[in-house]
């Protein structure tokens, strides 16, 4: 652990948590230059931008590059970091500035809440080295896309909430997440989906049936509060894995409050498995999300896999979440 080098490139997202991250800027950049960092900010302009900016400053020689915004600025950022550094190097580093509605994956790694607090952890140079997240997709006629994911990623019911969620504008944070789901389970009852996976010990096993969703985790909490893998382990090197059977809608409703206490996991309905890596393919076509992100409401097929230790998060104030 060494102070971070500055200039430090923080890249704002001024939409993220409806709009306030932007109406937050000023108190961003106090709260940097009160830790003493010398930085350069960029806001991003749209969906992608910020992925952009990340592998400019990566290959402009920053070191430290800052995502300020919610869970989908940060997983474009890294993404952006991944794509600059080359197969065998250390992702980022890589600050939080937790300015988005869910906050989910700076919580789950330890990241205060508070703009000064953070700023100061991260000019201090508090970091810690975290699994990332690997998938490759293919979209129902289109071609096979890779994208890296630090958080989680959601298919079927999980993605169709997340789709649904887009539409909200006057909620945050779980309220949102769960008035998104109760949308959602109007318009989605699963599908017929083909599992398989590599146990911790290379064992390999497969499923086939009706499925409502399947997520995977790389932290214990997703949607701002629902712990639907609550026994991931951001740097252990598994895949962690919730499977939820085709069931009425009504009994999905009595696992919602569960799944917001990580309770869920013993219901008959319910199959969690820890893994290195797992695909899912369904001939109908399944929403998938990473991150909080839909990057296809028609995929067919994807491979996830785990890449031990591979992003370096700075701006952490321990090896454990608030």
């Amino acid at each position: 652990m060494s102070a971070v080098e500055s200039p430090v490139k923080v890249i704002l997202n001024p939409y993220s948590g409806r709009g306030r991250a932007g109406r937050q800027r000023e108190a961003l950049c106090r709260a940097l230059a009160q830790a003493g960092l010398a930085f350069d900010l960029e806001e991003t302009r749209g969906p992608g931008h910020a992925i952009e900016l990340a592998r400019a400053a990566r290959e402009m020689g920053y070191t430290t590059v800052v995502a300020a915004g919610g869970d989908g600025t940060v997983s474009e950022v890294m993404n952006g970091l991944a794509q600059a550094a080359g197969p065998d190097q250390v992702v980022g580093r890589l600050g939080l500035m937790p300015m988005g509605s869910a906050n989910d994956f700076a919580a789950m790694v330890g990241c205060p809440r508070r703009l000064d607090q953070v700023a100061r952890q991260i000019a201090a140079g508090r970091s810690r080295r975290v699994d990332l997240g690997f998938a490759t997709y293919a979209p129902q006629g289109g071609e096979t896309r890779q994208r890296y994911f630090d958080n989680n990623l959601g298919i079927g019911l999980e993605a169709r909430v997340t789709l649904e969620s887009y539409q909200i504008r006057w909620l945050s944070g779980t309220p949102l997440y769960v008035v998104a789901a109760l949308r959602a389970l109007h318009r989605y009852a699963g599908s017929r989906l083909e599992l398989a996976w590599e146990r911790p010990d290379g064992q390999v096993e497969s499923r086939a049936r009706a499925t409502l969703m399947v997520t995977v985790g790389n932290t214990r909490r997703t949607g701002g509060g629902f712990y639907l893998t609550p026994d991931a382990v951001v740097d252990d090197g598994l895949l962690d894995v919730g499977i939820a059977d085709a069931i009425p809608a009504w009994q999905v409703l009595t696992l919602l409050p569960l799944a917001l206490f990580g309770r869920h996991t013993g219901h008959p309905a319910v199959t969690m498995i820890r893994c290195r890596r797992i695909s899912v393919a369904g001939a109908d076509g399944f929403p998938l999300h990473l991150d909080g992100e839909v990057v296809s409401d028609q995929a067919i097929r994807v491979d996830v896999t785990i890449q031990p230790g591979r992003l370096e998060v700075v701006g952490v104030g321990g090896h454990g979440p608030e």
